[in-house]
């Protein structure tokens, strides 16, 4: 670097723990990604609905991607460290030894994930309660949740899991607000537990959980402890970021961009008329507002749990790209696509995208679907219909499984997650948001069909980020605000997403 006078470029490392692999990338102070890494983590589905992984396999994938992406960085340049993380529940000991989460009793598998739903009994139970609560996560708790999944271990795992576990000292607002019923302004509501029949919580003072709530990008403790460092392949003590979870960091990540000089609608308007959907296995809306607004089916309103100082609403559908794969790959034309597609060195989708414009002629490519139609709660309904007993459908098949018909069904399934878009939306500005452009990250805003069926059905322009990686930004985002290099998440968006 030439120039006495430059002060030394400082760099940002943030960590994203997907579904399906662990994500780092080196960001620098401009909001540049310099580097990028991937590592597959495990999953075991030992039966249907149970979910499961490992947090040491987690942490092991943590370690790889970081080491790679600081190959060839001076270590003392890198001033803070991020994560985020898919909102799943991780059971350790007293010792932060993995307990099991499974009847197999196999502690290596000591994560219920996200999407599993064993615990329907445990959270039709709880919405019979009616608790004020309840109000927070749009009238109806989803099974996804943590309080359901906490039941189900104390009723099914008690002495093998549930009286040994513990919490951590200090816990992210973000997960606490999000999926544990924990109120910014309030704190916890002691009456929900002792109702649900989760009064240890109440009687340990919440030990349990963690009693320390800290605000997205806070710095922890003393920083990074030499261990971790070790691990990690970072120094010791270089500032740690209290994290958010994976869809809240996309929303960190591009909602609050600069949009000045591309004639969009949204210029000049406030933060309040974007949305942030963050799409990849499922998909996350989040819109932020000044004041509370409860839209019924849809989580929250969440005070500070994204943004500081705003509160946040987060509609979903429960499976997205996962849902994709599982209608391409299950077609009967799916190994004649592996071939094609590989012969022509390009993605399944990219050659399904292509098929597509090859097969349309002169109409409008939506219109190959006048006859097929999806319903994609295949894995419930999240929002707006909050109703986990819900199963998918497709109306309109023939007798024909082709290559084309392969094609047509991709394209029904996309248009039909773009119309629950248009779903959760309606429901949002009935209730008092007022939404004008949509803002997408995630693997599925690299897919264009994807794109342009949620533009045409919504009737929204949508914005999408110069850096793709936008998770990964929202996180390095944390790291350096726990740096003090900036002063807080509104201040990193003038300077890391101008």
């Amino acid at each position: 670097m030439s120039g006495g006078e430059q002060k030394p470029e400082r760099y940002y490392v943030g960590v994203d723990v997907g579904t399906g692999s662990v994500r780092a990338a080196l960001v620098d102070q401009s909001g540049v990604l310099l580097a990028f890494a991937d590592q597959p983590i495990k999953k075991w589905e030992p039966q249907f609905n149970h979910h499961e992984q490992s947090s040491e396999d987690i942490w092991a994938a943590c370690c790889v991607v970081t080491k790679k992406v600081v190959q060839g960085i001076d270590l003392n340049q890198i001033r803070g460290l991020g994560f985020d993380a898919t909102c799943s529940l991780v059971v350790l000991d007293k010792q932060f030894h993995p307990l099991p989460v499974n009847q197999e009793g196999d502690s290596h598998r000591n994560v219920i994930m996200w999407l599993d739903h064993r615990a329907v009994s445990q959270v039709n139970r709880i919405n019979e309660t009616k608790h004020s609560v309840l109000q927070y996560v749009g009238g109806v708790m989803s099974v996804e949740m943590q309080a359901p999944k906490l039941l189900w271990l104390k009723e099914n795992l008690r002495e093998t899991c549930w009286d040994k576990a513990t919490g951590v000292t200090a816990r992210s607002l973000c997960s606490l607000v999000c999926k544990w019923t924990y109120s910014a302004e309030k704190g916890w509501d002691d009456s929900f537990w002792k109702m649900i029949g989760l009064e240890d919580f109440v009687a340990d003072n919440y030990s349990k959980i963690g009693n320390q709530v800290l605000p997205p990008g806070a710095s922890l403790g003393n920083g990074l402890t030499p261990e971790a460092a070790r691990d990690l392949g970072l120094l010791p003590g270089i500032a740690v970021a209290a994290s958010l979870i994976d869809a809240h960091a996309g929303g960190l990540g591009v909602i609050g961009a600069d949009v000045r000089g591309h004639g969009l609608v949204c210029e000049g308007q406030p933060v309040t008329s974007r949305l942030a959907v963050i799409c990849g296995t499922s998909s996350c809306h989040m819109g932020i507002s000044k004041d509370p607004i409860f839209v019924p089916g849809v989580w929250g309103p969440y005070f500070s749990a994204m943004v500081p100082g705003f509160w946040l609403n987060e509609g979903g559908q429960s499976v997205t790209g996962k849902l994709i794969d599982h209608m391409v790959q299950g077609h009967a034309a799916f190994p004649e696509l592996q071939v094609k597609a590989t012969a022509r060195c390009q993605s399944i989708y990219a050659y399904l995208n292509s098929h597509l414009d090859l097969i349309k002629k002169a109409q409008p490519v939506g219109f190959l679907t006048v006859d097929l139609h999806v319903w994609p709660d295949f894995h419930g309904n999240r929002s707006p219909l909050a109703d986990l007993t819900l199963k998918g459908m497709v109306t309109g098949l023939k007798l024909s499984q082709d290559l084309d018909d392969l094609a047509i069904l991709y394209l029904a399934t996309v248009q039909a997650i773009a119309l629950g878009t248009r779903f959760i939306i309606e429901a949002m500005e009935a209730a008092g948001h007022s939404i004008s452009t949509l803002f997408l990250c995630g693997g599925l805003s690299k897919n264009p069909l994807f794109v342009q069926m949620h533009a045409d059905i919504t009737g929204m322009p949508v914005v999408l980020s110069q850096e793709v990686e936008s998770v990964l930004v929202g996180a390095a985002i944390l790291g350096a605000c726990a740096s003090g290099d900036f002063a807080s998440v509104q201040t990193t968006w003038g300077q890391i997403l101008a």
